[in-house]
């Protein structure tokens, strides 16, 4: 069991398709007690239907945007652990409306919402958390994010601005707390159906095109997601910090498809 004895904090499981809950799987069957937050009463009886598969998670409320909420979320695992081995944020919303047409028509609100609960959010978490962390010895971080962060992609506009963000801060939160025993890595996942991606216009498209073009010649599943995130938050990565790791089936590689 690799993360026997080990308790995380996974944000962002909203239903069974959650790229969030794939990793919740994965690091329970290791061994790992969890704490799952959920936002509001509509998405709070999703993740309890869900929580009766785990060994009795803590659920705790928790709105990214709010910082009382996050030092509420902090003081409750405090409280109830003390401390704390791994932190996983899967957590990114843009409005609909900024998703289609061009990049360059991007709103003022638009965009600050984008960066603030999709990429901000994780410097905001990591500032509770860090403290129980070090109270366990060290710990570790995963941040989710997409190929759109390094590329255009259509229709993901703000988005990408907002995981280019969130990628740069993994990298400079690994600098600030490798120190403090505290590594910091995100996952580049391929494209999922989820509640999330379904914004997205064009999805089907996007997900036939990634199976024909992807090396592997297959859509990035939850579960392979869900064991990167296992590996990132276990002792067999002890060695790693500050790095994007692509599970997209080596999409991420192609230059131009076959002629």
């Amino acid at each position: 069991m690799l993360l026997e004895g080990k308790r995380g904090l996974i944000l962002g499981v909203a239903n069974k398709r959650s790229i969030a809950w794939g990793i919740a799987q994965s690091v329970a069957r290791e061994g790992a007690q969890l704490a799952l937050t959920y936002q509001g009463d509509r998405l709070k009886e999703n993740v309890e239907e869900l929580a009766q598969n785990l060994d009795r998670p803590l659920l705790l409320p928790c709105d990214v945007t709010r910082d009382e909420d996050l030092d509420a979320l902090g003081d409750s695992l405090r409280k109830e652990w003390g401390g704390l081995d791994f932190v996983v944020h899967s957590v990114a919303f843009a409005l609909r409306e900024e998703l289609d047409g061009e990049f360059a028509n991007t709103s003022r609100e638009g965009y600050r919402i984008a960066q603030d609960i999709s990429s901000y959010s994780l410097t905001a978490l990591c500032r509770r958390t860090v403290p129980l962390m070090q109270e366990r010895g060290g710990g570790s971080v995963v941040a989710l994010s997409y190929l759109g962060g390094e590329r255009v992609v259509p229709h993901y506009n703000v988005m990408g601005v907002a995981k280019a963000a969130l990628e740069m801060s993994v990298r400079y939160l690994a600098s600030d707390l490798g120190p403090k025993g505290i590594r910091v890595n995100a996952i580049s996942a391929g494209p999922i159906k989820t509640l999330a991606a379904s914004g997205v216009h064009g999805l089907s498209k996007m997900l036939e095109y990634h199976r024909t073009h992807a090396p592997l010649r297959k859509n990035t599943e939850q579960a392979e997601v869900g064991d990167t995130a296992l590996y990132l938050v276990s002792p067999l990565s002890r060695g790693v910090t500050g790095e994007v790791i692509h599970v997209d089936g080596g999409f991420h590689v192609m230059g131009m498809a076959a002629l």
